[in-house]
């Protein structure tokens, strides 16, 4: 299968079997946040919404630290170090800033929205941005060196792309999310293996990395219009009631029931053999 994703931050690969591996590739600055990274991160993701030969992700990093966070040498120059013009006044400063977050909040949610089911795989640091990027994927694995860090209130800020959204209705544990973001302390595996934040703690990064790949091929080989909609229906329902759910719920499969994977699915059970499905 050809590989149409270069990136210069990434590392990225498609199986045969539809698993797509994204790898956070700056190992040389421990895998920290430059602008190119985010956008990357935001560009990849957003292709594999509509690549049908995608069926599932493993994202993982390069070297021995999923991320150190925010690149804080390009900040300092870049757009959050310096106004959009030095001239203009506060409201239109501002205004350039907000379009900036917003960047760098989509490129994020990218991952969440491309409808492929992410698993993350965290070795080493993962800090300040880290958080936010592992936060919108569907499952967290950890290996046992690894631990968590909400770092921006130690570099004067409040996270904005994602933690502070989504950490609350992954751990639901309002104390705790609360400690952690006010503090920025150290969370080690097995405390984030207890609330929930990641699903299994691995004693090495090739543990994880193969029980990732497993996990993976295993959704792979499942039907792509039902687990695209799984993905879909459980972020929706996630942000609105039960009742907003199940309507929107009858609305989406009033149309994914017409596909022929679930003929499919059933004779292969009654068959006891492996389905096959077309790609999306």
């Amino acid at each position: 299968m050809a590989n149409h994703y270069k990136f210069e931050c990434l590392n990225v690969s498609v199986s045969p079997e539809g698993v797509a591996h994204v790898e956070i590739s700056r190992p040389q600055a421990l895998n920290a946040f430059n602008t190119k990274t985010w956008t990357e991160i935001g560009q990849c993701f957003t292709q594999f919404k509509t690549d049908g030969d995608v069926r599932s992700v493993v994202l993982s990093a390069a070297g021995r630290m999923f991320t150190a966070g925010l690149d804080l040498k390009e900040a300092m120059t870049g757009a959050l170090g310096k106004p959009h013009d030095a001239d203009a006044d506060v409201a239109r400063k501002g205004y350039y800033h907000r379009l900036f977050i917003l960047d760098f909040q989509s490129a994020i949610s990218a991952v969440e929205s491309c409808d492929k089911p992410v698993v993350a795989v965290v070795q080493g640091g993962c800090l300040g941005i880290g958080i936010d990027l592992i936060s919108a994927c569907d499952v967290r694995i950890a290996t046992e060196d690894a631990y968590f860090m909400v770092k921006e209130v130690d570099i004067g800020m409040a996270a904005d792309v994602g933690t502070l959204q989504r950490l609350p209705k992954i751990v639901g544990n309002d104390s705790w999310v609360r400690e952690v973001c006010y503090t920025a302390r150290k969370i080690q595996p097995q405390e984030a293996h207890s609330v929930g934040l990641v699903s299994s703690v691995y004693a090495t990064t090739a543990d994880a990395m193969r029980a990732a790949f497993d996990m993976a091929r295993t959704i792979a080989a499942k039907s792509p219009v039902a687990v695209v909609s799984t993905k879909h229906l459980l972020n929706y329902s996630r942000d609105h009631s039960v009742r907003e759910g199940l309507e929107y719920t009858a609305i989406w499969n009033s149309l994914a029931h017409n596909s022929h994977d679930m003929a499919a699915a059933i004779m292969a059970s009654l068959k006891k053999q492996p389905a096959q499905f077309p790609k999306l």
